[in-house]
């Protein structure tokens, strides 16, 4: 029996060690093809990861299936993958029973559900895949879901100014779909209630992000468009400038997508005594107050070691390149952020700290109310009225799988850019040269040439510098 439960110790180490790794170790050769720039090598990698085929990782898989047919250039398949995404998130994801493995074992177990700015990005792209199949109406349909999105997130937070109720980058290029399509009327609503997000804070900053230029221009132009003469005079004010006539080529709105987003990691929090005597759980800068009267009677000062919670919080990746200036042979225009995915990801799982901090500390609750189930049962239940010796080393390995077993949900979209910048650039009729200019840390300059068609409308080109 010893020799037994010896083995079973081992093997429950050598699991716990494994699955204490990080969502971004386990898929390490994945995250380095898509750094590198090897799109195909990363699908073939991602086919391959045994994680990210789990059910519980079904969403993150399609997303990321998505991503990597996007950067490929295969506009169906990617559009297939995150429509299946898109199917998951709108049938829901979870139930009863995922809960309960949740606060059993550990959030990394659950189904992932996915940020609420990932969902905004899932439109992003397949609206961008319609363009580029030469589907309006499908892209247009993706700009009416953005609507629907933004509800939605607006019914769970409210107009709560301290919660990521809307997203910014999403109506603006909403707004971008529905003047690709002539239609000024939306066009212009979304451009203002994106401006309207900037405006309610006080430095025009929404999630690390100034205004863009772009956007001020296209909020005036489209509200003169549409005869709204009150509502331009108010956005020239506002703004302190007039908007730009189109060109008779139409405009290229180039999308910079740059870097990679942050990943999760795990972060300790430990239970240790203050100066003024009571227990608190800390990570030596946040302190989240522990009440021994929790536990009643049960409470042992002696077992505090064993007390240890995770959580997750990220770690942003530096982006090699600086800033970029798009070029068009008379005009040159530098992009003007309009996402930072790395602001969104800290300040929404920030946001939601104490709710997802109460989940953690109830799991916690309710592994260690086990361990001392199985304690209490040991005491005097052996020959002679002796602690049964099973019982008691059954306790001493629960404590030790609980203690290692313990885990922060790390899993993200983590080839999501880190930041997303933007500009409109005039076209003439017919073909253009384009030339992205992008600013190397050492001060060298990389250009980039692209090939665009003027039709007298918007056209769209994204381009991803993801290192």
């Amino acid at each position: 029996m010893r020799r037994f439960l010896q083995g079973s110790i081992f093997i429950g180490l050598v699991c716990c060690l494994y699955s204490c790794a990080s969502y971004n170790d386990k898929i390490t050769p994945y995250y380095k093809e898509i750094a590198a720039g090897s799109y195909p090598e990363a699908q073939a990698a991602l086919n391959q990861n045994k994680v990210l085929q789990k059910p519980r990782n079904k969403l993150l898989f399609y997303m990321e299936k998505g991503r990597t047919s996007h950067l490929l250039g295969d506009y169906t398949a990617s559009n297939s993958y995150f429509n299946l995404a898109d199917s998951l998130l709108e049938h829901g994801l979870g139930g009863a029973m995922d809960a309960a493995v949740g606060t059993l074992l550990n959030p990394m177990n659950q189904t992932y559900k996915g940020e609420d700015f990932e969902k905004f990005m899932i439109h992003y792209y397949k609206a961008l895949n319609y363009v580029y199949l030469n589907k309006p109406e499908d892209a247009i349909v993706e700009a009416r879901r953005i609507t629907l999105q933004s509800q939605e997130q607006g019914d769970k937070f409210g107009s709560s100014k301290n919660r990521y109720a809307a997203d910014a980058f999403s109506l603006m290029f909403q707004g971008l779909l529905y003047e690709s399509t002539g239609d000024v009327n939306n066009a212009f609503i979304s451009y203002r209630n994106a401006a309207e997000l900037y405006l309610k804070q006080p430095d025009t900053t929404y999630y690390g992000t100034k205004m863009p230029l772009t956007l001020k221009q296209d909020v005036i132009r489209t509200a003169a468009q549409n005869g709204f003469d009150e509502e331009k005079q108010r956005f020239e004010s506002i703004f302190k400038l007039k908007a730009p006539k189109l060109a008779d080529g139409g405009e290229l709105v180039f999308f910079w997508e740059n870097g990679l987003a942050p990943i999760k990691q795990e972060r300790d929090f430990v239970l240790a005594r203050g100066s003024n005597g009571d227990f608190a759980f800390t990570d030596g800068n946040i302190v989240v107050p522990f009440y021994e009267s929790y536990y009643g009677d049960n409470f042992n000062e002696k077992s505090v070691q064993s007390l240890r919670v995770a959580y997750p919080v990220y770690v942003s990746r530096p982006s090699y390149y600086t800033g970029a200036t798009l070029g068009n042979g008379t005009d040159s225009v530098r992009l003007q952020q309009a996402e930072n995915i790395g602001v969104l990801a800290f300040k929404t799982l920030e946001q939601r700290f104490a709710r997802e901090m109460a989940k953690t500390l109830s799991r916690l609750a309710v592994k260690k109310g086990a361990e001392l189930l199985v304690s209490q049962s040991a005491k005097g239940t052996g020959k002679g009225g002796k602690d049964d010796g099973l019982l008691k080393g059954l306790g001493y390995g629960l404590q030790l799988y609980n203690l290692l077993s313990e885990q922060a949900d790390t899993r993200n979209w983590q080839t999501l850019p880190a930041t997303i910048s933007y500009v409109r650039i005039p076209l003439k009729s017919g073909d253009n040269t384009i030339h992205l200019s992008l600013n190397a840390p050492d001060g060298n300059v990389v250009t980039r040439v692209f090939r665009v068609t003027g039709n007298g409308r918007l056209s769209f080109y994204n381009y991803s510098t993801l290192k």
